[in-house]
């Protein structure tokens, strides 16, 4: 059978050694495999330097009634737990070389994948519209504090679009671009974060903060589960910043780089918004999301510290966006990644222009998305890692021209283009989830169970997945492809240029 693989008008030249990347979804072939380990350090350092982390520290503390010591666990064991699936899944990165979107592919089939991508598709357009909002929120508090010029709606459509805009041409322009922007905001982001937890140990009455008396088992367990949403959101990303690891790399160090990149920036920020809110506890409430920094700091440390933050947020889309192309081309959009980018973009700009302009409830929008965000992406999990699982021992994991045909020669059409056990623990495992679920905008009819009432939808969500995944028959690769002289029901492999 002769594939013709998507990048083979790609010159010799590595395809993300340039200023641009200029690959797809297309496997990284063996030879272009430069990336280091240490690299998803800054990324996923990056990935967390939002402002939303102290509004989240803070509603632990005023919603959840949690004391210091309470918020602390939380905090790591969000951080361990959410990342730590990151760090997992990212390591089947390194065995494809493919984005987790396109690696999916073998897991539910060319067609399945088209069910759980698109739900992941649609969660990822409003993760990008909560982070763009925040980071058109900081702008403006900016400008508040260093000119004085109040927010207004011309002012807010017109920044909001300059971030977005940002955004987009950061994460068009690739791989090689977004390493350099993470390190730099690693660098200047842990400075200032260094000088704000300094400020505060100085002026914070201590007292205060530790005689809070501590909250109920279930209130923490729940907390657990709204701080880890953002972190459950870049799972299935996760292979994205993983495919140019050469397949030596240790997935051992993948798991630990990932998890500490993350921890570093999760733990503090979430502790700092929780030491904030009891002197400040509207913080937890106010609809905009990061004023209130200009309040509790001087401006001399407010202006830089959110500067840095903006760019740490521009990052947070810039990487969503990134991966969200690949998402758009697996999905069919026969456009170039970066071109491909340009939907989410636009998404994300009425999307924002909504929240900001017509939303009564930035932090009850925010905190019901997170919910409805760990959910459908639990179920894609449970199934992902166990398909993940039983490749580990297989001498070629993931078949690369195999990924790039959508045809009934792919070795991954199985049943008409669907693999039916894993489309039925993936389907089983989101109406479930949906069940357990209790958010602002429904209550499923489990919520009131034990499940229900500690928050644990999503972790019960991954274990209903995988496990039905598990009990089903292992799915046997290539079974319903036609013959090799089967022509007449061929299609030739997609080809999407980069």
């Amino acid at each position: 059978m002769d594939h013709a693989a998507e990048g083979a008008n790609v010159s010799s030249v590595d395809a993300a050694e340039g200023a641009i990347e200029t690959r797809g979804i297309e496997p990284v072939p063996d030879h272009e495999r430069h990336g280091r380990v240490r690299e998803l350090f800054p990324t996923w350092v990056a990935a967390n330097i939002s402002v939303l982390l102290l509004t989240m520290g803070a509603a632990l503390i005023v919603f959840n009634s949690l004391n210091f010591w309470q918020v602390l666990i939380v905090a790591i064991a969000a951080a361990v737990v959410s990342f730590g699936l990151v760090g997992v899944l990212s390591v089947s990165g390194k065995w494809g070389g493919a984005p987790g979107a396109m690696l999916s592919r073998a897991t539910f089939g060319v067609r399945g994948n088209l069910f759980p991508g698109s739900i992941l598709w649609v969660a990822r357009f409003g993760w990008e519209t909560i982070n763009a909002v925040t980071g058109a929120y900081a702008v403006l508090t900016v400008l508040d504090l260093l000119f004085g010029i109040s927010s207004n709606t011309p002012l807010i459509v017109v920044t909001l679009f300059a971030f977005v805009a940002s955004t987009f041409l950061v994460s068009g322009m690739g791989r090689k671009a977004l390493n350099v922007c993470n390190k730099w905001s690693t660098y200047l982001f842990g400075v200032f974060s260094v000088l704000v937890l300094g400020y505060l140990i100085v002026h914070v009455d201590w007292h205060d903060v530790f005689s809070k008396p501590a909250g109920s088992t279930a209130m923490l367990i729940a907390g657990i589960g709204t701080i880890a949403a953002g972190g459950i959101s870049w799972v299935p990303t996760g292979p994205d910043f993983a495919r140019y690891l050469p397949h030596a790399a240790s997935g051992k160090k993948i798991v630990g780089t990932t998890v500490s990149g993350a921890g570093i920036v999760m733990v503090p920020m979430v502790l700092m918004g929780a030491v904030m809110a009891v002197s400040t506890p509207d913080l937890a409430k106010a609809q905009d999301p990061v004023s209130f920094l200009g309040d509790l700091l001087p401006t001399w440390l407010a202006v830089p510290y959110l500067i840095t933050a903006i760019v740490g947020m521009l990052l947070i889309n810039s990487l969503s966006m990134y991966s969200a192309g690949f998402t758009a081309q697996t999905m069919g959009v026969k456009l170039p990644r970066a071109a491909a980018v340009s939907i989410n973009a636009m998404i994300s700009l009425v999307g924002g222009l909504l929240l900001m302009l017509v939303a009564t409830s930035f932090l009850s929008s925010f905190i019901t998305f997170l919910i409805l965000l760990a959910v459908s992406f639990s179920a894609w999990i449970g199934v992902y890692a166990v398909d993940m699982f039983r490749r580990r021992t297989r001498a070629v994991r993931y078949d690369p021209e195999a990924l790039m045909d959508t045809g009934r020669t792919s070795r991954y059409w199985y049943a008409g283009g669907f693999c039916w056990q894993a489309m039925t623990a993936w389907t089983i495992a989101l109406a479930a989830g949906l069940c357990f679920t209790d958010c602002a905008w429904f209550s499923g009819p489990l919520a009131s169970t034990f499940i229900g009432k500690y928050g644990l939808g999503w972790a019960a969500t991954i274990v209903i997945s995988a496990l039905v995944m598990a009990l089903l028959p292992t799915p046997r690769e290539g079974d319903d492809a036609p013959a090799p002289d089967a022509t007449s029901a061929r299609r030739e492999p997609e080809k999407v240029s980069a």
